[in-house]
């Protein structure tokens, strides 16, 4: 297979946990006989130094015609002034936005092997696997009026959560399709109790709730949610909520794996590429870790899944994701770690850790 891949390596880590996943995906050209062109493009932080703009269009431009993109992280302290006018993370939320990426999922599923990584107690991590939609294009991120102003002699800084049915409701649909093909469960999270906004958020899913009547709907508030994933986490199968309150919960949900640099992500919207798949973007949950860049160490386990993913979603590879996922496994299974999950390997040894063990003659039949 011919399939255009872009690559957003970022700031900080961002670069080493592509440059591994890279190697994966070029182990996968080979051992299954396919053709990906990859090309990188600046993204955040390092394409403020070079354009003085997060995102520049050569980069959109790239990302609109590829089949899909891989990005490593954003952000770091050079860029942190609260009052710059241009932002690392304008290039992100940007980038998902100029795409139409709506669905955001993120799988949670503890490894066996790495439950004593976890500060939870490894019998409430016996079972856990679930998955996070979270909406992407709404909610504070996105909402206006989005300011600062004057008011009584003092600063007020305002942003507005806002959200239309319609983008709940297309975000439902996904979440709903992937309980189906799950265990049949979903928790929708919001702050019913307190916010308009989650008020119509919890309209619009019980009324798409109807058309699944084989999936089993809950209705959970937030600070319920954040409680019960580290009390009972494998109560969940899936979750669906919306853009700030799944950020933080799948920050939280990391824990449950011993390292959020475990965890990867799709987004995905409705556009198709030239394969009649979705166009989606895919990526480590974890940031650009400023505090360890440069140092070889970071863990490419999520950027690695995050590319498992992009070969299933948007490719149409189930079997080269399976192989790759597979290969994480028994990498792990065999002791490889990298410096948070209490080992020592570099980004690249773990890499080809990962490749040494990726199984293609078993599911090159499939």
């Amino acid at each position: 297979m011919q399939a255009e891949i872009v690559l957003l390596p970022g700031d900080g880590i961002g670069p080493e946990v592509i440059a591994a996943a890279v190697e994966v995906l070029r182990s996968v050209e080979r051992t299954f006989g396919h053709q990906f062109g990859l090309q990188e493009y600046l993204l955040g932080g390092c394409a403020i130094e070079a354009c003085g703009t997060a995102l520049p269009e050569d980069t959109l431009a790239a990302c609109q015609a590829a089949d899909a993109v891989l990005l490593g992280a954003v952000g770091g302290p050079q860029w942190d002034d609260p009052q710059a006018a241009v932002r690392p993370e304008q290039g992100l939320l940007g980038i998902r936005k100029a795409l139409g990426l709506f669905a955001n999922l993120r799988p949670v599923q503890p490894d066996p092997n790495l439950l004593d990584a976890s500060p939870i107690r490894p019998e409430l991590l016996q079972g856990v696997d679930l998955v996070v939609v979270r909406e992407l294009t709404g909610d504070v991120y996105f909402g206006e009026p989005r300011l600062r102003r004057e008011v009584n002699d003092e600063i007020q800084a305002l942003d507005t959560m806002s959200y239309t049915e319609s983008e709940v409701r297309r975000v439902a649909h996904v979440a709903f399709r992937l309980a189906e093909e799950r265990g049949g469960k979903l928790a929708s999270v919001d702050k019913a109790n307190v916010l308009e906004s989650s008020r119509l958020w919890r309209q619009v899913v019980m009324e798409v709730s109807r058309e699944y009547p084989q999936v089993a709907l809950e209705h959970v508030l937030v600070d319920a949610a954040a409680m019960r994933l580290v009390r009972s986490p494998a109560s969940f199968d899936v979750i669906l909520t919306s853009n700030l309150f799944g950020d933080i919960l799948t920050d939280e949900a990391s824990v449950l794996t011993g390292s959020m640099g475990n965890l990867p992500s799709a987004s995905l919207g409705s556009a198709a590429n030239r394969l009649g798949k979705p166009r989606g973007l895919y990526e480590p949950i974890h940031g650009s870790a400023p505090d360890i860049a440069g140092q070889g160490i970071a863990n490419p386990v999520g950027t690695i899944l995050s590319a498992a993913m992009l070969l299933r979603h948007s490719l149409g590879l189930d079997c080269e994701a399976a192989a790759v996922e597979c290969a994480v496994q028994r990498a792990i299974a065999d002791g490889c770690r990298t410096a948070d999950l209490g080992g020592s390997l570099p980004t690249r040894q773990m890499a080809a850790e990962i490749i040494d063990r990726l199984p293609g003659d078993m599911f090159l039949g499939m």
